[in-house]
């Protein structure tokens, strides 16, 4: 602006067709090129600060970018850890339940020797011995043998034998499971609901009790009913926090009503 105050008498007099001497142009014109070169010089410096503005903002869009991809890579971490876990657990319930159907296989068998003996010992007199009635491992055994079959109804029969015969045997807990699973099987998540509900209440220090209420959280939750599901599994984790579907129920909790 100083400059343009300079010039404002040699412009005037260009401009308004007054003679001008050859130093009032050669004057003119070192200024214009002053001018020229200091506007030069600002745009240049503004270029600068628009470079370095337009640098800081590439930098800050890098740094959200990588945060991005570090936190995505952290989430999906964290869920390969869930699955893992996840797929561990039911692998040591699978050992574990083969274990278990091991155990039962023996108990069944022994049965068998047990009752193969006694009919094989002499009889005094003559009347006939009656025919030993299945025992609770040889009861279980064969109701799991047809349930694995997809004889639902037979096998439904002999577990509820097992609890009318053998109330207090140690495969109770699981043959009551294994009714309300069949009823499951039948598409009647009523009684399969009741049915686990009735394992938690006759037999609430049992594992099977865990198991009963998970299953139980299930069958609620396919049915839309994500409440009650949501109130099987919390206590699960409240009431049985070591057993293996506590680890499930957290699980399920985490998704329940996404």
């Amino acid at each position: 602006m100083r400059r343009l105050r300079t010039l404002a008498p040699l412009l005037a007099l260009v401009v308004g067709g007054c003679l001008a001497s050859k130093q009032d142009i050669t004057l003119l014109q070192g200024e214009l090129s002053t001018m020229r070169v200091e506007s030069a010089r600002g745009d240049s410096a503004r270029r600068q600060q628009i470079d370095q503005v337009l640098n800081q903002v590439i930098r800050s869009n890098d740094s959200v970018r990588a945060l991005s991809a570090r936190l995505a890579k952290l989430q999906a971490d964290v869920a390969n850890d869930h699955y893992e876990m996840g797929r561990q657990i039911l692998q040591i319930q699978e050992l574990s339940g083969q274990s278990q159907r091991r155990l039962q296989e023996l108990r069944s068998s022994l049965e068998d020797r047990s009752q193969s003996a006694a009919a094989a010992a002499p009889v005094v007199g003559d009347s006939a011995r009656p025919p030993a009635a299945p025992g609770p491992g040889q009861l279980f055994q064969s109701s799991l043998d047809q349930l694995r079959r997809g004889s639902v109804t037979v096998a439904r029969s002999g577990f509820e034998e097992l609890l009318k015969s053998y109330p207090n045997s140690e495969d109770a807990p699981e043959a009551m499971v294994y009714i309300a699973e069949t009823y499951a099987a039948e598409r009647n998540q009523a009684a399969a609901d009741s049915v686990y509900g009735l394992v938690v209440q006759r037999y609430p220090k049992s594992p099977k009790a865990a198991t009963a209420l998970y299953k139980r959280a299930l069958v609620l939750k396919s049915a839309g009913q994500n409440a009650a599901a949501r109130a099987s599994l919390e206590r699960i984790v409240r009431e049985y926090p070591r057993s293996d579907e506590a680890s499930l129920a957290r699980e399920q909790l985490r998704t329940l009503g996404k």
